[in-house]
């Protein structure tokens, strides 16, 4: 099996499995991966991650040019944005989770460190996590809004929308926004109680030990 034909079966393994766990639904979510030539593979739209067929993926060249499968995600320009601003990105993925989502809609004290540190892997796995606000699903300026954080974000939060994550492996995006999830579900569970929340100091060591990307 080529390499390409081995991504192309990870890429609708892992969605299925997110599928099947709740963290997506219906046809909503996308994800991507770069190619060994610099091109990308993207899920088709309108297609549930339940049920992508490996051979229906949509396949770009290097140039950007689609040159196979069915009609990609429109959220491509988020995808790309992803691509041409961190050029470690090996994978990207979108999904509409409801706990994210849910707390994406009441008020952030920290947009731009959107995520509460509840547990030290969000951190580790995430970095800061940005919350954007809300774009029309499809809408070019999310890719924009994206673009305009300059790489420094390997998440975003699209409000009333859900989580893009990116990657250096479709494995290791999958399980970042797995735990933006995760995160945000126990965000949820406490709001409203006396919490102890990971303080200064804590973050700052898991900053230094894991040599995480930080500061604005």
């Amino acid at each position: 099996m080529s390499a390409e034909a081995r991504l192309r079966e990870t890429l609708c393994e892992l969605a299925a499995s997110l599928f099947q766990r709740g963290l997506t639904h219906g046809s909503t979510g996308n994800i991507s991966a770069r190619c060994e030539d610099g091109g990308l593979l993207v899920s088709p739209t309108g297609t549930s991650f339940g049920r992508l067929d490996p051979a229906r993926l949509a396949r770009f060249d290097a140039a950007g040019r689609q040159v196979g499968g069915d009609p990609p995600t429109k959220e491509m320009p988020l995808h790309r944005a992803f691509y041409d601003t961190r050029s470690a990105t090996g994978a990207v993925v979108h999904l509409h989770s409801c706990h994210s989502v849910a707390l994406s809609t009441l008020p952030a004290d920290d947009p731009q460190n959107w995520l509460p540190p509840v547990t030290p892997y969000a951190i580790m796995q995430l970095g800061k996590v940005t919350l954007l606000p809300y774009f029309r699903p499809g809408d070019a300026a999310m890719g924009d809004a994206v673009r305009g954080l300059n790489g420094k974000r390997g998440a975003v939060m699209l409000a009333n929308h859900g989580p893009v994550v990116a990657g250096l492996t479709p494995e290791a995006a999958c399980n970042a926004v797995e735990e933006l999830e995760a995160t945000a579900r126990l965000a949820l569970m406490l709001r409203g109680l006396p919490a102890q929340m990971l303080d200064g100091a804590q973050i700052a060591d898991l900053v230094r030990v894991n040599k995480i990307a930080w500061e604005d």
